[in-house]
């Protein structure tokens, strides 16, 4: 441990100039414009890879994201497999004049890298390839054989990954997963993420008329697509925050008191408050905070459009609107099926006057729970508790990784999830950013934990 601390100060100008690069791709697989940078960002990854000896695969999908898939099998079939994915695209950065600095011209400030996907999830990808360089400085090799499988599509689903995982499924075979994505609820408290949700993601339009009618001449005669999305929408809930659609509770598997017990559920209402500008009061009521957050599913309406948002004043009512819906899900929920519940039952309650029809999206994911008690689990505990100086916590994540639960399956591995983000650093906000502190912290847990797999 005390070598590879001073290995990573002796580097540290290189290696930080290298994460700077990392950051500099304007990686959003979100928008077409920036499909370019995207596929360069890939070949950069590509070449960093093949310079710590990797052999490397780009799968191209059909109008898809480059996948990175990257193997190092110089332990032996003796030794086991460990497959780790991360991801390098990124979300889009609106509003950027609410950025400090420019989200892909990476500044350092007070111990911390702004910059969009300085956490999620370059810089949890970064580490972990830091973490392998020094394994092969020290030794010239890895102790254990390592797959990666970086993707540039997780923030738009998966969408690709998932169409190619049964293809791939001999190469993706592997002993133990890490989902390098992830959390901590302190800087100070290691975390194991036991279990995360699944995601589906819908589309509505609500048609009126044929153009944009004036407020004089049609109000009152004609039916307003805003008005009308906007009742449908407040009919999902009621007023203890239970989702209304018949059907959408049915299939939950709840946790047992026993998994219960070794979850940490500690929650800071105050603390949430600062750190989020929200008070910790959605979801629904019967339950505890991080019960509502982890454990429930959710229906959250992520954006709402229609007529005229520009300066000064338009008189109209609106020919139509639009509004995004996700629901995050739990144990035993099928995407496809509460995705399909959800756009019924706003299509069946159209009401008159206008047409609504909801579209949902293809990439979709289910949620995962692993055990506290299996050995890669284990291995990254003990990772943990070794650099912190500290137990590790077990928690659970409300956030999705979509292709967690398939990748499991295909993989046939023991899984685990973790990541050194916490709740301050803005993801998916502008002035994203992370800790330097925790870049290294990273590079040391995933070298460790590696270590420990190799003596199983």
């Amino acid at each position: 441990m005390n070598q590879w601390k001073a290995r990573i100060e002796n580097n540290r100008t290189d290696w930080m100039a290298k994460y700077f690069r990392l950051l500099s791709f304007a990686s959003i697989s979100t928008e077409a414009d920036f499909s370019s940078s995207v596929i360069d960002c890939a070949n950069w990854l590509e070449q960093e890879l093949k310079g710590l000896g990797f052999n490397v695969e780009q799968w191209h999908p059909i109008n898809g994201h480059p996948i990175l898939f990257a193997t190092y099998s110089k332990a032996g079939k003796e030794k086991p497999t460990l497959l780790i994915y991360n991801h390098y695209d990124v979300q889009p950065v609106d509003p950027v004049e609410a950025w400090d600095t420019p989200p892909f011209s990476p500044s350092l400030r007070n111990g911390e890298v702004y910059a969009r996907g300085a956490q999620d999830n370059k810089g949890q990808l970064f580490y972990v390839l830091e973490s392998l360089k020094l394994l092969i400085e020290e030794t010239g090799t890895l102790p254990i054989n390592i797959k990666l499988c970086i993707e540039g599509e997780e923030e738009i689903g998966s969408p690709s990954l998932n169409t190619l995982l049964m293809e791939k499924k001999d190469a993706l075979k592997a002993d133990y997963l890490a989902i390098v994505d992830l959390g901590m609820r302190q800087p100070q408290v290691p975390s194991l993420t036991l279990g995360i949700r699944g995601i589906v993601t819908l589309d509505v339009h609500v048609q009126g008329s044929a153009v944009d009618l004036h407020s004089g001449s049609h109000g009152g005669l004609a039916a307003n697509p805003n008005q009308a999305l906007i009742a449908l929408l407040a009919s999902l809930h009621d007023q203890d925050g239970r989702v209304t659609i018949p059907g959408f509770y049915d299939d939950i598997v709840e946790l047992t008191p026993q998994e219960k017990e070794v979850i940490s559920f500690h929650f800071d209402p105050s603390a949430y408050e600062k750190e989020s500008g929200a008070k910790p009061v959605g979801g629904e009521k019967e339950y505890l905070p991080l019960e509502r957050a982890w454990l429930r599913p959710t229906l959250e309406i992520n954006g709402i459009s229609g007529g005229y948002t520009g300066q000064g004043f338009k008189t109209v009512i609106p020919a139509h609107a639009h509004a995004k819906l996700s629901c995050r899900l739990v144990a035993n929920q099928d995407p496809k099926k509460i995705g399909q519940l959800v756009a019924n039952y706003l299509m069946q309650h159209s009401p008159q006057g206008v047409h609504i029809s909801a579209v949902v999206h293809s990439g979709s994911g289910k949620s995962i729970k692993v055990s506290p008690h299996s050995t890669v689990v284990k291995a990254f505990s003990k990772a943990f508790d070794t650099v912190f100086g500290n137990s590790c916590e077990y928690i659970y994540e409300g956030a999705s990784i979509p292709i967690t639960a398939a990748l499991a399956e295909v993989s046939g591995a023991e899984t685990i999830l973790l990541g050194l983000g916490l709740i301050t650093d803005h993801i998916h906000a502008p002035n994203e950013h992370f800790g330097v502190d925790r870049l290294e912290k990273g590079m040391l847990v995933m070298a460790q934990a590696i270590v420990n797999l190799s003596e199983v």
